[in-house]
C-alpha cells in the first residue's frame, strides 16, 4: 500500500498521523539508498583524521589545547549538514507522487515536516558514530552526559535548520541538480569559521567573516559543552546562531512548499 493509499483517511486521524506516514515513508527508504548515507560518515571522518594528523602538534606548540576535542564539533557539523530527504522530494515531484499526495486529504505542510522529522532521526544516527570516533581517541564531554545530550540535540537542530535550503530548492524547481548545486552554500558557511583553527589565530578578512558568520557560533556552544562545561553566552549564541538561520531557511521552504501546491490546483 502507497502513502497516497494509507493517508486517503489520514485527515480524520489528526496531523501527527499525516506526519508520521510521511516520515515513516522516508525512514524506509533510507536501508535502500545506503549511498545517501554513508559519504556524510565518510567524509566528516576523512577530514577528521588528516586535520588530527596535520595540525594537533602545531596546535599544542601554540596553545596547548586538547586539539582532538576542538575539532569533534567540526566533524559533526560536517555530518549533519545538509543532509536531507530533499533529492527523493524531488524524485516524486518529477514522478508525479507529489501530485497524487496532494490530491489526498493529508494535511500539505506535513508533506514538508514528515520529511523533516525522518530527518531528525538520521541526524541524530549520524552523530553516534563521530561521537564513538572521538571517544576512541580521548575525547570526554566536560559536562558529562547531561553535555552530550544537548550536543546532540544542537547538532540536529542546527541539520534540521539547514534541510530548509534544499527543500526550498525541491519544491521550487524540481530538478536534482539545482538541489546538488544548492549544497554550495554550505562550504562558505562552514569553511569561513574557526572551524579548524581557533578564533584567535585568524587575521585579516578571514577573521572578520568568521566573527560574522553563524557557524562559528554554533561550533563555539558545541566545544563548550566538550571542553569548558555549561557557558550560557556560549549556549545561547549558538543558539540564536541556529534560530537565525533556520527563520530564514524553514521560511524558504514553507513558502516554495505554497508556491508547489498552487502549481498543483
Amino acid at each position: 500500500m502507497t502513502l497516497a493509499q494509507s493517508d486517503i483517511g489520514g485527515s480524520e486521524a489528526g496531523f501527527g498521523h499525516d506526519i508520521g506516514a510521511v516520515a515513516g515513508r522516508a525512514l524506509r527508504q533510507i536501508p535502500r539508498e545506503p549511498t545517501s548515507v554513508i559519504p556524510a560518515v565518510f567524509v566528516p571522518a576523512f577530514f577528521y583524521v588528516v586535520n588530527l594528523g596535520a595540525l594537533e602538534n602545531l596546535a599544542q606548540r601554540a596553545g596547548g589545547f586538547n586539539y582532538k576535542a576542538f575539532l569533534i564539533p567540526m566533524a559533526i557539523a560536517f555530518a549533519v549538514t545538509g543532509m536531507s530527504r530533499a533529492p527523493t522530494l524531488v524524485t516524486d515531484i518529477q514522478g508525479g507522487y507529489f501530485d497524487r499526495l496532494c490530491m489526498t486529504p493529508v494535511r500539505r505542510s506535513a508533506l514538508l515536516l514528515g520529511l523533516m522529522v525522518a530527518d531528525v532521526g538520521v541526524l541524530v544516527a549520524l552523530c553516534v558514530p563521530v561521537l564513538a570516533m572521538g571517544f576512541f581517541v580521548g575525547v570526554r564531554f566536560a559536562t558529562g552526559l547531561p553535555g552530550l545530550v544537548v550536543f546532540v540535540v544542537f547538532c540536529a537542530l542546527w541539520g534540521l535548520v539547514f534541510t530548509g535550503f534544499p527543500y526550498a530548492v525541491a519544491l521550487k524547481t524540481g530538478s536534482p541538480a539545482a538541489v546538488n548545486a544548492c549544497f554550495i552554500v554550505f562550504f562558505p558557511l562552514f569553511f569561513l569559521t574557526d572551524a579548524v583553527v581557533p578564533k584567535g589565530a585568524l587575521t585579516g578578512w578571514f577573521s572578520t567573516i568568521a566573527t560574522y558568520n553563524p557557524v562559528t557560533y554554533l561550533l563555539g556552544a558545541l566545544r563548550s559543552l566538550i571542553t569548558t562545561g555549561w557557558v550560557a553566552t556560549n549556549l545561547l549564541q549558538g543558539l540564536a546562531a541556529v534560530t537565525g538561520i533556520g527563520v530564514v531557511s524553514m521560511s524558504m521552504a514553507l513558502l516554495a512548499l505554497r508556491g508547489r501546491i498552487r502549481q498543483n490546483r
